[in-house]
């Protein structure tokens, strides 16, 4: 697709690397308290499982920074590898300080300029945070939020503003004051010793608009790679569609090197949600596979029953719980798209640009539905089992096409451009 990565410095964090060409990195960040060492380690793994590759706790308290390095241990003991960036505010220069296993054990420091402290104790308070990244050779990501920005800067850009003879609008000055804050803080860090190789920055808003524009303007005055997110997105729909609406742009002119989906979970929900989104936006923009897809209609009268809406949410939940297998088994098999299609209107056809479809007969009609594999129809399944009879199909494609057994050439969907 017709999308040139913006150019930017690579970001080692662990053994992943941000920026610089490399894939973009999916992030999200628990909610339990890391004090509780064992909740927070199981949600890490579950984060981890889902695709995150880089997860965010928050180190708030005394008691959340001695149990880090714990949480680290479980991990290990866990088999689950995945690098562990702290979230500090308001406190982290003691707690990096006083609890150094807990320095060490972070694979990135997160740091809000904006809450590292007010008047003459925030250079000092930031520095001593810069220090201890720097002594256990730690990047670190300079997140600006405009829900907790330096207001002393903000207030130094308005004055200057006011002072114009052309003053721009407050809102233009306000999205001014998160690049600067962004780049300003960035620039203490070098002066202090952070080598400019260990620098993220993100500037984030909950504005759909306004984010657009403030990384627009960040990436165009500077090199290092961004975080994206849209903060505090929301809930549910709106959440995603914002989230979606906003990043899909900006990652569509190049600029963005890890997202996060910044989703506000539903009572008692799964936070890994949050994660499939992210996924997802990154899979259907064809930047990056985690899962075979599935490419299903949206029903319309010929499919009032809801039989193939089941076997579809049946295939796509199937193939995503396979995953953790099939990702070391059958390298590739991320690329898959499937189709269940409703019915003979365009069901075949959909059927026939996927790597394999089944096109339903719709509702009324007798259970008969015809099988596409690499745009030929192969086998026509009837009767009762035709859900059953489909994943066995899928299952000896994956077997077949991908992994150490199946022949070194890329499987590409027919009739269309391998993205």
């Amino acid at each position: 697709m017709s999308r040139t990565r913006r150019n930017t410095r690579t970001v080692r964090i662990g053994d992943i690397a941000i920026g610089g060409g490399a894939p973009i990195v999916v992030q999200s960040m628990t909610n339990t308290d890391t004090a509780d060492a064992r909740a927070t380690a199981e949600q890490i793994c579950d984060l981890a499982r889902a695709g995150s590759e880089l997860v965010r706790i928050t180190v708030n308290t005394a008691e959340a920074a001695a149990q880090v390095a714990h949480i680290r241990d479980e991990l290990a003991r866990k088999d689950c590898a995945v690098p562990l960036v702290g979230d500090f505010h308001f406190n982290g220069h003691r707690l990096l300080s006083q609890y150094p296993e807990c320095a060490e054990a972070l694979a990135k420091y997160r740091i809000n300029p904006g809450n590292v402290g007010k008047g003459s104790k925030r250079d000092e308070q930031f520095a001593t945070m810069i220090e201890m990244a720097c002594k256990y050779e730690k990047p670190v990501r300079i997140g600006v939020n405009w829900g907790s920005l330096d207001q002393e800067l903000l207030a130094r850009l308005m004055d200057e503003n006011g002072a114009s003879a052309q003053p721009e609008p407050a809102d233009a000055v306000m999205r001014e004051a998160l690049v600067v804050s962004a780049l300003e803080s960035a620039a203490q860090a070098h002066q202090w010793g952070l080598p400019a190789d260990r620098v993220v920055l993100s500037c984030k808003v909950s504005g759909v608009q306004d984010l657009i524009s403030v990384y627009r303007e960040l990436a165009a005055r500077c090199d290092y790679p961004l975080h994206l997110g849209l903060t505090e997105a929301g809930m549910g729909s709106k959440g995603i569609v914002a989230s979606t609406a906003a990043l899909s742009v900006l990652l569509q002119e190049g600029i963005g090197d890890t997202i996060r989906i910044s989703l506000t979970p539903e009572p008692g929900g799964d936070r890994t949600r949050e994660v499939l989104v992210a996924q997802e936006i990154l899979q259907t923009m064809g930047l990056r596979s985690f899962a075979p897809m599935v490419i299903s209609c949206p029903g319309c009268g010929r499919t009032t029953s809801t039989y193939f809406q089941e076997l579809a949410a049946n295939i796509q939940a199937y193939l995503r719980s396979q995953m953790p297998l099939w990702r070391e088994r059958f390298p590739g098999v991320e690329g898959m798209h499937v189709a269940v299609m409703g019915c003979v209107v365009n069901g075949p056809g959909e059927s026939k640009h996927s790597n394999i479809g089944i096109s339903l007969p719709g509702s009324g009609e007798r259970p008969v539905a015809p099988v596409f594999v690499d745009g030929e129809k192969t086998v026509t399944l009837k009767g009762e089992t035709i859900a059953l009879d489909f994943q066995k199909i899928v299952d000896e494609y994956v077997r077949s096409h991908y992994g150490a057994g199946a022949a070194k050439t890329v499987h590409a969907i027919p009739n269309k451009a391998v993205l």
